[in-house]
């Protein structure tokens, strides 16, 4: 039998709470007891909600320039990326949003050569995309060394695509590194850090800058496309209403799709953006799947990718109805907490 379990909780400086328990059990006449000390990882949701998962150790905890970093070994997710206290990326099921952010932009272009990703410190878009036999050239621009520094040492998966002579990592703001470039990109890729208050990547959401720096970068068939944040049935309005309202302020032809991403705890939004339109048809999409990018998906095809951009009726409503658009004094932000953007 077991007896009654003593529960307490404490949390370290706001950024992790733990939950530890002491199971104490009691078999027939002998009496053992089991002292287990149980890490778990905390994200606030919103005010009134919270979720938390189990974790082996905190492989690294630390704050750079620019936001609060964190690579967890979890027990259920594998290792995890948590940014400003939200999570960017499970190793179990990054290649949903990953093979969402990537492949239907380039899918959907008729000869993609050279990209340009903002952020994606990690590596998994740059992997993506290499993954593309046309590939020429990859411009990756994230503002954080130390991200980047420790995905290279313990995110495996990713080790190739930083070793591939055809991406060209920049240390830099993107909005920087893209305005002063003189080439133009086939793609433009946002895979940046959700724009959390204080944190550095708001200002990548903005209206000024997809028109006067993101699109100016785009040749004529070019194609943007970034995640746009939570998108399920209580949070797309936090910002992926607004992320795709301010886009369709700049491009004529914008698509949202949203999957769920087990690790996210929620449905998850994407907006893919051109002035040419798009060919949302699944058999011409499994064919360039087929022959266009090495080696198999694990999760998109062409119904599937088709099917993600079917929202249900309270978005559609929403995405109809928004008239917020993001601008430098006017910013929507996720619930969450950030570090002040140090120049």
């Amino acid at each position: 039998m077991k007896s009654e379990a003593s529960e307490f909780f404490s949390c370290d400086n706001n950024d992790f709470c733990y939950e530890q328990k002491k199971h104490i059990t009691m078999e027939e006449s002998n009496l053992s007891i089991h002292d287990v000390d149980l890490k778990w990882f905390e994200e606030e949701i919103d005010l009134d909600l919270k979720w938390s998962f189990s974790l082996n150790s905190v492989l690294h905890k630390g704050t750079s320039e620019y936001q609060d970093i964190a690579l967890l070994d979890t027990k259920h997710f594998g290792k995890v990326l948590v940014i400003d206290g939200k999570m960017q990326s499970a190793e179990v099921d990054e290649f949903i949003y990953h093979e969402c952010l990537i492949h239907p932009a380039l899918l959907c272009h008729p000869n993609p050569k050279n990209v340009f990703i903002m952020g994606g410190g990690e590596g998994s878009a740059a992997r993506e995309v290499l993954r593309h036999k046309s590939m020429e050239k990859i411009v990756m621009c994230d503002i954080d060394q130390e991200v980047v520094d420790f995905c290279k040492k313990h995110l495996t998966a990713n080790h190739e695509a930083f070793r591939n002579k055809k991406l060209n990592l920049v240390i830099n703001d993107a909005k920087a590194e893209l305005e002063q470039r003189q080439e133009k990109f086939d793609i433009i890729i946002g895979d940046l850090a959700d724009p959390v208050e204080g944190g550095p990547c708001y200002q990548l959401y903005t209206q000024s800058f997809y028109e006067n720096i993101v699109k100016p970068k785009l040749d004529d068939t070019g194609i943007f496309v970034t995640q746009a944040g939570p998108a399920g049935v209580f949070t797309h309005k936090e910002v992926f209403s607004s992320i795709y309202n301010t886009i369709k302020q700049v491009f004529k032809y914008v698509l949202a799709y949203t999957a769920h991403v087990p690790s996210f705890a929620d449905t998850w939004g994407w907006v893919m953006a051109s002035d040419q339109p798009f060919c949302l048809d699944a058999g011409k999409m499994d064919k360039k799947i087929a022959e266009r990018i090495e080696g198999e998906l694990l999760y998109l095809n062409g119904a599937l990718f088709f099917s993600s951009t079917i929202l249900n009726k309270t978005i559609i409503k929403t995405l109809k109805n928004e008239s917020h658009v993001y601008t430098e004094d006017d910013a929507r932000f996720i619930h969450g907490h950030g570090v002040a953007f140090k120049n």
